[in-house]
């Protein structure tokens, strides 16, 4: 078990040796905060990985939560004010993504392999989640380092009107840590969802801290090679590395959906 401040039974953190259904399952209805497989992948994959990391292109980020480089377009930065997908730019900017990471030819392929993982965890595919029918982009690759203020993930939220051609019911987030540094980069989750009365505390991108204040918080710590899964709902935020050091992931979202299915996109 992972060392946690959580007290209430409902939010805590699990070390597993795989995923199963009900963890996932867990995760997506708030009974469980987290679970992670340390070293799913191994030293020999993680070097032959990180080992082209150079080919991929990268863009500087800098909004006011997270300051980070990062390959692949996230749908949230492609959002109007009114919720809507601005679609002539984040589709070209999805379907270069996806020629540029083939070109680059990542083996093994740290998306592939984490979709195969949790598809056989839930018993059927994970497929890529679609708009209109186009599959959405999968498998963005950040790297942060001086950590990002305090925020939530919910598509429902950011797209209100909905987005995805499927029915999402409950969203997590996946991550699998390529590079970690030696200290800090851990990922904290308070136990504690987004309310109409937490935008008084709204930083643009993030909000300021006493959003939590008195709330339940766990602290997951990124070793090298783990895959971590976490409901994004939650309030979280990544804590900022030692001088000099780095932190890299390969990073997306899935969604239940209302047909009991498995989607995923970045």
């Amino acid at each position: 078990m992972m060392p946690s401040t959580a007290l209430d039974p409902s939010f805590f953190a699990e070390d597993v040796s795989a995923f199963s259904k009900e963890h996932i399952t867990a995760i997506a209805t708030g009974e469980l905060a987290a679970a992670r497989i340390p070293g799913f992948f191994d030293r020999v994959g993680l070097d032959s990985m990180t080992s082209v990391l150079h080919r991929l292109p990268t863009v500087d980020y800098y909004p006011v939560r997270v300051a980070m480089t990062r390959f692949g377009p996230a749908l949230n930065d492609y959002r109007t004010p009114q919720g809507v997908l601005q679609a002539d730019r984040y589709w070209p900017d999805a379907e270069a993504a996806e020629r540029m990471w083939r070109e680059a030819g990542m083996r093994p392929d740290p998306t592939t392999v984490s979709l195969d993982m949790l598809g056989e965890a839930w018993g059927a595919k994970v497929t890529t989640a679609t708009i209109g029918g186009r599959p959405a982009f999968v498998g963005m690759m950040r790297e942060i380092n001086a950590g990002t203020l305090l925020h939530y993930d919910d598509i429902h939220l950011e797209y209100p009107g909905g987005l995805f051609d499927q029915e999402i019911v409950s969203q997590l987030t996946y991550n699998a840590y390529l590079v970690v540094p030696e200290e800090g980069g851990g990922t904290s989750l308070w136990q504690h969802r987004w309310e109409a009365s937490d935008d008084v505390h709204r930083q643009r991108y993030g909000y300021a801290p006493r959003v939590v204040d008195g709330c339940r918080r766990l602290t997951i710590a990124p070793g090298r090679g783990d895959a971590l899964l976490f409901n994004p709902n939650h309030y979280h935020r990544v804590l900022p590395n030692g001088e000099g050091q780095r932190r890299i992931t390969v990073t997306f979202f899935l969604g239940l959906t209302s047909a009991g299915d498995l989607v995923a996109w970045s």
